[in-house]
């Protein structure tokens, strides 16, 4: 699938995460976990931030200057009714280009969604996007074998892929950045989060 219809697919379940079954807290360990290794709190940036605008409220409340950038239109109108104030971006994460340095960049759930084969590019534009010891969160199925696949567990079918772990371990370590935790935070489900930072 190309990242234009996970935006379209995303438009069409705005209401799983308005609901009030929804978990606000989903995430939130884990960012601030990544947080006390930030050295430095300027320009913050969520990737895939959805509308619940949660990631946005942690980063202001620790002293963030925060973005936002999703590929679904009615995620993006509805996170800009919550944060008026924040700048939020409607774009391809493969295609767009970082306006700035980012002291923190966080892809919790969001870029699992884009093409296998360009997960290494936007890993490397992110990294690359990040101040001197800058940190990156971000989660992943944690498969052992580099692989993609689609479901329709949220209603309309949606595409995933992943490096798996040791192919994103070895992209880390290439790119000259140190993995500062991996976990395997839901398992035995492979859900898995990566906390990297730049050096």
């Amino acid at each position: 699938m190309k990242p234009e219809e996970i935006g379209k697919a995303y438009n069409q379940i705005t209401e799983l995460w308005q609901s009030d079954s929804f978990n606000r807290n989903n995430g939130i360990e884990q960012h601030q976990r990544a947080l006390t290794f930030v050295k430095d709190k300027g320009k913050a940036l969520d990737v895939g931030c959805g509308c619940t605008g949660r990631f946005i409220d942690l980063l202001l409340s620790e002293g963030f200057i925060p973005e936002g950038i999703d590929i679904s239109e009615e995620m993006i109108k509805l996170a800009k009714q919550k944060h008026p104030e924040i700048i939020f971006y409607m774009d391809d994460i493969c295609k767009w280009q970082l306006p700035y340095k980012y002291d923190f960049i966080s892809a919790w759930d969001s870029i699992w969604h884009i093409p296998l084969d360009q997960q290494e590019p936007v890993l490397i534009k992110l990294i690359t996007g990040l101040n001197k010891n800058g940190l990156l969160l971000f989660s992943c199925g944690g498969t052992d074998e580099k692989g993609e696949h689609k479901d329709d567990t949220m209603g309309p079918e949606v595409y995933y892929s992943s490096l798996g772990i040791n192919g994103f371990l070895e992209l880390f370590i290439r790119l000259g950045s140190i993995c500062r935790h991996l976990e395997y935070d839901q398992y035995p489900e492979l859900h898995t989060y990566f906390i990297v930072q730049k050096k």
